[in-house]
């Protein structure tokens, strides 16, 4: 049932794509053309607003811009990426000479670079300027394209920081260097590559070689993942990889779970407020978005503070939901919770009840304070010290 009910919800979320997108048009001195853009902006996209967004970049956005549409509607459905801003370069005919490069080289030259200087120098300076965009980008490559965007790798500042090569047909020396290039950056970037069982035969040998050198670059601000997929073909592996790329990539954006918690969070050395802070503020320096620290979220980490009888960790979280969430009852019930487990009921006890005049929270509700409140004054010795 749960199978069918995310089935449903995925042909929902990409109709509403289609009725989103729009169409634009750049002229374009490099190419001496107009090229024709499909543009989808995030649902509540307000202009006005200072909320600024990911970009996503989308070459043969022909046929790859309705599955990546959907895709990033799924998954910001379910807070698992943030809302981008997706931009397809519809290429038609022109796509051989868009994607030309130099058969030695592998990089674009000729129409492929005219094409190249376009996308660098004209594209992603108009939808910075006219949209409301983070300096976070994503470019999305299938076979020839797939190659292409690999050119961008190779420039002193890159004009992406992230880069889905789905089956790319890699060429000339750019498949010799590409690992070594990957090994030298001295800032974040985010490589996938995905080849399938049935892919075409010359693409799929020469993208393993390449992965068994990627996989051995020791490069810390390297994110590589790879994906090789059973039972597909050369196009039926396309919305895999798209799914698992998006995943993989924003994958810290995501909310904590269970797997992160009991290998992360359980051994972090310090505080644990600490530990959401920092996570917060990666997610800020890597994609150019704040993101407020969720209350479900430190309740979450509250539960392995109390687990291994952190009572530091448990009065810094308090605090820290208090800075967050002066209006809920998250903040003050931590507090009580930490001067309960110290020994100070008659402070708790004050703690918990101004916890209930505040608002409630999915968890702790004005009935879960009371029980606290009433299993606490049983307690509270009138003679205790709650210094």
């Amino acid at each position: 049932m749960r199978t069918m009910l995310l089935v449903l919800l995925s042909l929902f979320v990409v109709a509403q794509s289609f009725s989103q997108t729009t169409y634009k048009e750049i002229k374009s001195s490099k190419l001496n053309d107009v090229r024709q853009l499909k543009i989808k902006l995030p649902k509540d996209y307000n202009p006005d607003a200072d909320i600024k967004y990911p970009v996503i970049v989308v070459f043969d956005g022909d046929y790859l811009f309705e599955p990546i549409a959907g895709q990033v509607d799924f998954q910001t459905y379910f807070d698992d990426m943030p809302p981008s801003i997706i931009v397809g370069v519809i290429q038609g005919n022109n796509r051989f000479y868009d994607g030309y490069v130099d058969a030695l080289s592998g990089l674009p030259t000729e129409s492929g670079l005219r094409f190249y200087n376009f996308v660098e120098q004209e594209l992603i300076p108009f939808i910075d300027k006219n949209y409301r965009t983070s300096p976070f980008r994503v470019a999305v490559g299938h076979d020839l394209m797939g190659n292409f965007i690999n050119a961008f790798l190779f420039k002193e500042n890159p004009a992406f920081q992230a880069y889905v090569c789905i089956s790319p047909d890699l060429s000339g020396t750019v498949k010799d260097y590409l690992a070594e290039r990957l090994d030298y950056f001295n800032k974040d970037i985010f490589y996938y590559m995905a080849t399938a069982e049935h892919d075409i035969r010359e693409i799929r040998h020469t993208i393993l070689d390449i992965n068994a050198a990627i996989k051995n670059v020791e490069n810390e601000n390297l994110t590589y993942y790879f994906d090789d997929f059973e039972d597909e073909k050369h196009y039926t592996l396309v919305s895999g990889a798209i799914a698992k790329s998006f995943d993989k990539i924003f994958n810290i954006y995501k909310p904590i779970r269970e797997k992160e918690l009991q290998e992360k969070v359980v051994t972090y050395e310090g505080t644990l407020d600490k530990y959401l802070i920092d996570r917060y503020s990666k997610i800020e320096d890597l994609f150019g978005i704040t993101k407020v620290i969720e209350e479900e979220e430190i309740e979450k980490v509250l539960k392995v503070a109390e687990d291994r009888e952190d009572l530091e960790s448990i009065f810094k979280l308090g605090k820290l939901a208090q800075k967050l969430y002066p209006k809920s009852s998250l903040g003050s019930f931590i507090l009580a919770l930490h001067s309960e487990k110290s020994g100070k009921n008659k402070k708790a006890m004050k703690l918990y009840k101004t916890a209930l005049d505040l608002e409630e929270t999915s968890h702790i509700t004005k009935e879960y304070i009371m029980s606290q409140v009433e299993k606490l004054s049983v307690a509270v010795d009138d003679n205790e010290d709650d210094d």
